[in-house]
């Protein structure tokens, strides 16, 4: 889950939104809307990005960290987004200064914006001491986004509908994981704009697994069915997948999500934490450790 609600000196409070790594993604099908059916195991990465509150008048949003800048002429920021639909729903004013702390790449297929509205409903239903009766969070995220309700629930699960329909994931090993991104941008619904062929059928997937290899083992049938069609917007994501896979321990190297972020998983954290430091030297952005539990 996202990391634990913290409170300084200042009253400050903060909250984690870890990113979301899509293990396989299968397009089973298309509703009358237009909209793609998935099935999808997703999991979290211990990478985060962060949101602080503090006691303001108004509410503000600040934006800090390395991929800040990129939010700041961004219209329609899902944090605020979030909030004022938590404060609509519950029947307040909405106020206080939010810190986007941005250190997951923007549009990257790891549900960077995702986690950070899910990561806002929590923090701000705790700070605003909303009564969870009174207010439908799951509903509420829905709204926002197909990624949201996964990043507000915050823990590994089995995607179905458009994303909002979540169910139990397999029992997870420990397992290292390592995320590259090459820096480029790519909005999903380009992505399944460019997506040619026909559909998948749900994966079939035991109980759980003991170790990563056995994980892996049951992935390996498994694919992500976005990836050609991201893959012909964005080809330096072939690149990454490739350098991922050549790194020492890497199980299975593969797209997350809508792109271009790649993932690897790996025995341990520690393992990750190494492929990380070898791929690096591309001068791409690289995070490596471990599985969020």
């Amino acid at each position: 889950m996202g990391s634990e609600g913290r409170v300084n000196v200042e009253g400050a409070q903060g909250e984690g939104a870890q990113g979301k790594v899509n293990l396989y993604l299968h397009v089973v099908g298309r509703r009358p809307d237009g909209y793609h059916l998935l099935d999808s195991l997703a999991v979290f990465a211990k990478a985060q990005d962060e949101i602080t509150y503090e006691p303001a008048e108004t509410l503000e949003l600040r934006l800090t960290g390395p991929f800040g800048a990129a939010l700041l002429f961004q219209p329609n920021n899902l944090v605020l987004r979030a909030a004022e639909a938590l404060a609509a729903a519950a029947g307040i004013r909405p106020t206080g200064l939010l810190t986007l702390d941005k250190q997951l790449p923007i549009a990257s297929g790891i549900g960077g914006g995702s986690a950070d509205a899910a990561a806002a409903l929590r923090l701000l239903s705790r700070v605003w001491a909303i009564d969870p009766r009174a207010v439908d969070l799951p509903q509420i995220a829905a709204r926002l986004g197909a990624d949201v309700p996964v990043c507000l629930h915050g823990r590994a699960s089995r995607m179905g509908g458009v994303g909002e329909r979540l169910t139990e994931a397999p029992d997870l090993p420990p397992c290292g994981i390592l995320l590259v991104n090459p820096g480029i941008p790519l909005a999903t619904v380009t992505v399944f704009r460019a997506r040619n062929g026909g559909y998948s059928s749900a994966a079939r997937l035991p109980g759980g697994w003991n170790n990563a290899a056995s994980m892996v083992a049951d992935l390996a049938v498994t694919r992500n069915d976005l990836e050609a069609a991201a893959i012909s917007l964005v080809p330096e994501i072939q690149d990454v997948s490739r350098a991922i896979a050549g790194t020492p321990g890497c199980l299975l190297a593969r797209m997350s999500g809508s792109g271009a972020t790649c993932f690897g998983l790996f025995a341990t954290g520690a393992e990750a934490e190494a492929a990380a430091s070898h791929v690096a030297s591309a001068g791409w952005w690289c995070w490596g450790g471990w599985l969020a539990e």
